[in-house]
C-alpha cells in the first residue's frame, strides 16, 4: 500500500480525535482513520509537497467510472458542512484522501460497492500558502 503524507500537526491532531473517539460508545468511526494514521509518513509543515492533501486542502476528484468530477474541501468534524462541500474527515472520502497526492487513485465503499476516485488536482493546501497553522 502506497504511504500517506501528514504534518505534525494534522497527525497530532487527528491521532488525538481517534483517541477521544475510541473511549466513546461509537469507536467504529473512527477504526480507518486510525489504520490510516498508522500508515503515515509524518513530516514537518514547512517540508509538506504541496501536491499532497492535508487538513483544511480543497481538492477535485474524479469519479472513474463516470467521469464525474467534485470539489471538496477536507474538514475535522465540527466544520463539516455539505451545502459548502466541507466533508469531514471521518466520512469515508475524508479518510480515504487524506494525505493522498495529486495522481493518485484511492477506493472507497458506499452502500451500493466501491467507488474509485482519482485525485486530479489539489486545488488549495494551507501549507503551501503559508498558513501553517492551519
Amino acid at each position: 500500500m502506497k504511504p500517506i503524507y501528514l504534518t505534525e500537526k494534522d497527525y497530532h491532531r487527528l491521532h488525538n480525535m481517534v483517541q477521544a473517539q475510541r473511549s466513546t460508545n461509537r469507536p467504529q468511526v473512527v477504526e480507518t482513520l486510525g489504520k490510516e494514521l498508522e500508515r503515515a509518513q509524518v513530516v514537518s509543515s514547512l517540508e509538506i509537497p504541496p501536491n499532497v492533501i492535508t487538513m483544511n486542502s480543497k481538492v477535485r476528484l474524479k469519479e472513474m467510472k463516470s467521469s464525474t468530477e467534485m470539489e471538496i474541501t477536507i474538514v475535522y468534524p465540527k466544520d463539516a458542512d455539505l451545502r459548502t462541500q466541507k466533508v469531514s474527515v471521518l466520512a469515508p472520502v475524508g479518510t480515504a484522501v487524506i494525505g493522498c497526492q495529486a495522481g493518485d487513485e484511492i477506493e472507497w465503499p458506499v452502500p451500493d460497492g466501491t467507488r474509485i476516485y482519482k485525485v486530479e488536482e489539489v486545488i488549495y493546501q494551507p501549507q503551501s500558502e503559508g498558513h501553517i497553522y492551519e
